[in-house]
Formats: C-alpha cells, sequence, structure tokens
C-alpha cells in the first residue's frame, strides 16, 4: 500500500492553518478586526500573505506584536513613539547602535509610565475616599441637599477631604484640609 504523500496544495494547507485570519488576531488580542486592519495599513502589523479570496494572514509572531503594541497604546503611547521603537533595530546598522537608541527609548517611556502611575495612585486614593465617604450620603433624607451638604456631618466630621469630593460636592474651601 502506497503512502500519501503531501503535495503542493496540502503544504499549502499545512502552512495556512497555522497562520492567522485578521478575525483570529482581532479575537485573540480582544481588537476590533478595523484596529488589526488599520494597524497593518500603518505598517504596524505585516502579513504573511494573502488567501486567493484576499484575506491577510498573519505569522503568530504577529499575534505577540499586536498584543504589546495594544499595551503600548492602553499606556499613552502615540502610534509614532511604538513605530519609533519597533524599527529601532531595522533603522540601526549595528547591534550596539540599536541597543543603544531603544535603551534611550525604552528608558524615557518607563519614566513617563512611572510618571503616569504615580499619578493613577494618587488618583485612585482619591477616589476611593471619595466613594467610602459617599457611601453615607446613600441615606442623605435630602434636608441639607444640594445647597447645604457641606453642614452635614458626613462631612464636617473629616479633618480633610479628598478633592475629588471637595470638587464634586461643592463643600467650601474652609473643609478643604489641602491638596490630596
Amino acid at each position: 500500500m502506497s503512502q500519501p504523500h503531501e503535495n503542493g496544495a496540502d503544504a499549502d494547507a499545512a502552512e495556512d492553518s497555522a497562520l492567522l485570519t485578521t478575525g483570529e488576531m482581532a479575537r485573540r488580542s480582544s481588537n476590533t478586526l478595523r484596529t488589526v486592519r488599520f494597524y497593518e495599513e500603518e505598517g504596524i502589523l505585516r502579513p504573511v500573505r494573502r488567501t486567493d479570496g484576499g484575506h491577510r494572514l498573519f505569522d503568530r509572531r504577529e499575534l505577540e506584536r499586536l498584543m504589546l503594541v495594544t499595551d503600548m497604546r492602553a499606556a499613552g503611547l502615540s502610534l509614532d513613539e511604538i513605530k519609533q521603537i519597533l524599527e529601532v533595530k531595522q533603522n540601526a546598522q549595528t547591534g550596539s547602535e540599536a541597543s543603544k537608541v531603544a535603551i534611550d527609548l525604552l528608558a524615557r517611556r518607563i519614566d513617563e509610565l512611572r510618571e503616569k502611575l504615580a499619578v493613577l495612585a494618587r488618583l485612585q486614593d482619591d477616589l476611593t475616599q471619595t466613594t467610602d465617604i459617599m457611601t453615607a450620603c446613600v441615606t442623605c433624607d435630602g434636608t441639607r441637599f444640594p445647597s447645604r451638604c457641606d453642614t452635614c456631618s458626613v462631612i464636617t466630621s473629616r479633618a480633610t477631604l479628598p478633592r475629588s469630593m471637595r470638587v464634586l460636592w461643592s463643600t467650601q474651601g474652609g473643609r478643604s484640609g489641602g491638596e490630596t
């Protein structure tokens, strides 16, 4: 009995099964089809080829690239900043040059992320404190609301109020207790 052998069509089918469609890229990265297509149009993602029907097929490494780009966008990096980072190796003449440029770019981004994390931590703390205070306002009978909230014991019993509470409840400056 003869063994079946792989012909050209079988090899193409096997290769296609290892590749990802635009839809699979979108699903696995929690992006939209439009986003994946946009990144491909911008040169950030590179399809390996297209099917006879014109569908883009991506190598699995492109999924990792897409997920990194998605995280960098969520962290606030611009498309140009992301492209600059992704193209460091291709734009350099030597490994040493590429490494130095990459280290400089990444160090700047790390510093920016540290600053953003500090702001986010402060804001999280401020909003958490406000939420805790407002939990007591849920039982408000409305006798002081909205113009006299700053005379309510929920507000007056605290030496300081978080900034978001002062702003959202428009409490008087006398109870502000400084910056938070």
